[in-house]
């Protein structure tokens, strides 16, 4: 049936009134960004899960199950994809003249309201996927630090112990107002981020000589719809390693020239991309070859010492990602508490209950689901691919600066084109495999099962 004049007429108002909110709870943040280059690349290392242990530590497997020509060419084309339509979204930020201080008020001001309604569906479901996959990979490398000084208690303590742990951690820091006040967070993470990725390869080169190379194979395994499924498992994971639905979140925080900070900001922390993803995925595959585990720590055996301190780099850098991808929620929670006009002491009772609700499900959730490499893999394909290669490109299409040559102008539009209809069709796939695994998964393991 065809919406009438008058409903379609509301849900604009609606969009509007939502939008307008929305610009008013942050206006805060647009009137003078502090932050410098530098905090851009901190908080795109955290927000875009950059070189975060629970973006790439999962890509040694997602190669495992495409296999080295596949897999490389799609790790390869998923880095330049989203390194451009990241320097895409930085240009768009004052495309028309108005700041846009969020990636909802952004697509709106492009695609109206319908594009602030998908953009703000889209980014719950990256947001909080995000956390379920990131507190269960800082409960697994808690988990792994308990069991190498505490073998002989190995169930004294269950990964849903530390699961809690890690909650209670993040509840607290959910107390810190905005993005910019985690700027010094997000920079011991992203020196954590050098840390593990320094440990994590070198512990995988130095097991990947030491394994008998003899015993390790490349084919894809099991039956044939295995490795289809797989495959498409595997595309929502690389998906998910290349998430940055957090840009003009970030980009609103920084100092003017804001439009050439961001650039340099988002480019340094792509440069990490090259040497901290590319070497891992590919050092993890060679090592293990196709029994390497979903979280590439899992697969590591010696020496102890090294595996325990790459764990450790993990869990800090976990910590600034999750407390990045909260703030989509806190936001929209804050928008309405706001437009009450309470007192400072009310809001901070409500910001420690509505913080307080949204870390308990999360937790609960991962307590109970522990699967890491299935959560990743929805979380790619349902939130990050929508946002991360769908949307910008139908942005410049619509609001970027073409070229004026006809010729470079019709394959510039063609390229966007088939940017945004391939990749609409990965997500699709992608999320097909990853819904496929969650079932087979709660089907052999039970819930809160100790992984």
């Amino acid at each position: 049936m065809t919406p009438t004049r008058g409903g379609a007429q509301d849900q604009e108002d609606h969009a509007g009134e939502a939008a307008s909110v929305d610009r008013e709870a942050i206006s805060g943040a647009t009137e003078g960004g502090k932050g410098t280059w530098r905090h851009a690349a901190f908080h795109v290392d955290v927000a875009t899960t950059i070189a975060t242990p629970a973006a790439y530590a999962p890509l040694p497997f997602a190669l495992a199950s495409l296999g080295w020509p596949l897999g490389v060419c799609s790790l390869v084309i998923g880095t330049l994809v989203t390194w451009c339509s990241s320097l895409v979204v930085a240009s768009l930020w004052r495309w028309n003249g108005e700041k846009h201080t969020s990636y909802r008020l952004l697509a709106q001001s492009i695609f109206g309201p319908w594009g602030y309604w998908y953009v703000s569906f889209f980014q719950q479901v990256a947001s909080v996927g995000n956390n379920i996959a990131i507190q269960i990979a800082a409960g697994s490398s808690l988990k792994a630090v308990y069991r190498h000084y505490y073998a002989a208690d190995d169930g004294a303590l269950t990964l849903q112990h530390f699961i809690l742990l890690f909650g209670v951690f993040e509840m607290f820091l959910s107390q810190l107002p905005d993005i910019h006040s985690l700027r010094w967070v997000n920079a011991i993470c992203t020196a954590s981020t050098i840390g593990f990725a320094v440990t994590a390869i070198s512990v995988t080169l130095y097991d990947g000589h030491r394994i008998d190379r003899r015993e390790v194979g490349y084919s894809l395994r099991g039956t044939t719809a295995t490795k289809i499924f797989g495959g498409f498992n595997a595309l929502g994971t690389i998906a998910f390693s290349f998430g940055d639905a957090m840009l003009p979140e970030i980009q609103s925080t920084i100092r003017e020239p804001v439009r050439k900070n961001m650039h340099r900001g988002v480019s340094t922390a792509y440069s990490l991309i090259i040497v901290s993803y590319w070497t891992l995925a590919f050092s993890g595959y060679w090592a293990f070859g196709s029994g390497v585990q979903p979280y590439i720590l899992s697969s590591m055996t010696s020496p102890a010492w090294a595996i325990v301190m790459a764990n450790l780099f993990a869990v800090i850098q976990i910590t600034g990602c999750f407390q990045i991808y909260c703030r989509p929620t806190y936001t929209y929670i804050e928008e309405h508490i706001q437009t009450k006009k309470n007192t400072k002491y009310k809001a901070w009772m409500w910001r420690l209950m509505y913080t307080s609700l949204y870390t308990a499900v999360i937790t609960l959730v991962a307590a109970a689901m522990p699967f890491f490499g299935d959560f990743v893999s929805v979380c790619g394909a349902v939130g990050f691919t929508p946002l991360d290669f769908v949307l910008p490109a139908l942005a410049f299409l619509k609001a970027g600066k073409l070229p004026k040559n006809p010729g470079l102008r019709r394959a510039v539009k063609a390229l966007g084109s088939t940017v945004a209809v391939l990749f609409s069709v990965v997500g699709a796939l992608a999320c097909i495999g990853a819904i496929r695994a969650i079932v087979l998964d709660v089907k052999t393991y039970k819930f809160f099962h100790d992984m």
